[in-house]
């Protein structure tokens, strides 16, 4: 068996409202980023309605490698994680999402994975989320960003490599 990643792991203050149970939350995720550091694993980061936190929270505690999950915050937030190497993954939801459009025109592709998150995050919201969408974020992306598809495609396989290394398949 081969261990790829700790994950999906991190903050949701979308769901979890008080203050006693978001400081739960944020011990448990420290432990989990002091495991992925230990195990030097990459480390796939659930952030909902908490990115400034997760990532305060992940570069105070050292880890590097680091996979941002349809990361739902402003770009200005994710800036000090791109500085630090981390990747944000853009799910099929970017078509329809002003949100994940922004991210994508200002974070640098270099920095860019995409992902399903299926079955939901897909680019119709009432639809079944699949796998075979990943082409829809990388059309997506290539379109925000005015390169050709395959230069997206390319630089998304390079970035996944940079990552997880050689582990996936």
């Amino acid at each position: 068996m081969v261990l790829a990643a700790i994950g999906e792991v991190g903050l949701d203050y979308w769901m979890v409202k008080t203050e006693r149970d978001r400081d739960l939350q944020q011990e448990i995720f420290k432990g989990f980023i002091a495991l992925a550091c230990e195990m030097d694993l990459p480390l796939n980061v659930h952030s909902r309605s908490a990115g400034r936190p997760a990532i305060d929270l992940l570069l105070g505690s050292g880890a590097s490698r680091v996979q941002l999950h349809a990361f739902d915050g402003r770009a200005s937030t994710a800036l000090p994680a791109v500085e630090a190497g981390y990747f944000f993954s853009i799910p099929p939801s970017v078509v329809r999402s002003r949100q994940k459009q922004k991210l994508v025109k200002q974070l640098p592709l270099t920095c860019l994975l995409v992902e399903t998150d299926s079955p939901v995050l897909g680019s119709e919201p009432a639809a079944r989320n699949e796998p075979a969408n990943l082409v829809q974020a990388v059309q997506a992306i290539a379109e925000i960003k005015s390169l050709p598809l395959q230069a997206v495609a390319d630089a998304v396989a390079v970035n996944t490599t940079r990552l997880y290394g050689h582990v996936l398949p």
